[in-house]
């Protein structure tokens, strides 16, 4: 299991969509989930594999829609109970029973769900940037309105043009190729379903009984009071507040979110 075993399918027995998963490093399992629009390979790019797969056996997802997992072109396809559904696919294809689960963003609204859902696969939760309520209209205040629409219609390269124009700030190039990989049909789906999800009750939240870390950016406008709230109704949870970043820079602060991580876990 020490080595990089390149990537992997595993099948979520629902609705027979295939999910990408690539497992890295040995030790304890710590299933890692990116955000909206990206792949495992976020987790790259910012450190966190080259930092962690020494002392644990890394399981890198691509969520459906996304990367080189299947890309369904309806929004029931992308309900969050057929993801939490996919997320313990890749554990039973992994082979494992129960994991540390690290997710950012949508990635952080997977682990909740996950652990609200199946408590016994979560060992321990650390979500950064996320929300456990109703999310409507959310895609829409981080891009443009109506992108769904323009997605449908217009494709990857029309959202892109669109959402350029909406910015103070040009589209830089790294996240431009990041993007016009997407399928947009596929994308278009997952928005509206996540504008449908009720979330998660706060009681849901108050009953968690596994060790949980909440992080997200100082700058963070649209995630700080949800990842507040929500650390605020899990017992015993802890808060962190990662200085001087917004919702798309605190992946990149991977240092002090390592720091943070590596003492929870310690714990």
């Amino acid at each position: 299991m020490g080595k990089n075993r390149g990537v992997e399918y595993a099948s979520n027995a629902d609705d027979g969509t295939r999910i990408a998963y690539t497992v890295v490093g040995s030790g304890p399992p710590l299933l890692m989930v990116h955000g909206s629009f990206l792949t495992h390979t976020i987790w790259r790019t910012f450190g966190y594999v080259k930092a962690l797969r020494g002392s644990r056996q890394l399981i890198l997802i691509d969520s459906r829609g996304h990367g080189r997992s299947d890309k369904p072109h309806t929004p029931d396809a992308y309900a969050m109970s057929i993801i939490v559904g996919d997320l313990t696919a890749v554990l039973d294809a992994v082979g494992v029973d129960t994991v540390d689960y690290l997710g950012y963003s949508f990635g952080a609204r997977a682990g909740l769900a996950l652990t609200a859902a199946r408590p016994e696969r979560v060992r321990s939760l650390a979500v950064g940037g996320g929300s456990h309520g109703a999310q409507a209209g959310a895609f829409d205040r981080l891009f443009f309105p109506g992108c769904a629409d323009v997605l449908e219609h217009s494709g990857m390269d029309g959202f892109l043009e669109a959402w350029n124009n909406h910015r103070m700030f040009p589209i830089d190039p790294g996240t431009r190729a990041v993007f016009s990989a997407n399928d947009a049909q596929a994308m278009a789906a997952y928005i509206r379903a996540n504008d449908a999800d009720p979330g998660l009750p706060d009681e849901t939240l108050q009953h968690f009984t596994r060790p949980s870390l909440f992080y997200v950016g100082s700058q963070d406008g649209t995630r700080l009071d949800d990842t507040r709230a929500a650390a605020a109704l899990v017992p015993n949870s802890e808060l962190h507040v990662i200085r001087g970043f917004d919702h798309a820079t605190t992946m990149a602060a991977s240092a002090e979110v390592l720091g943070v991580l590596e003492r929870f876990w310690g714990r």
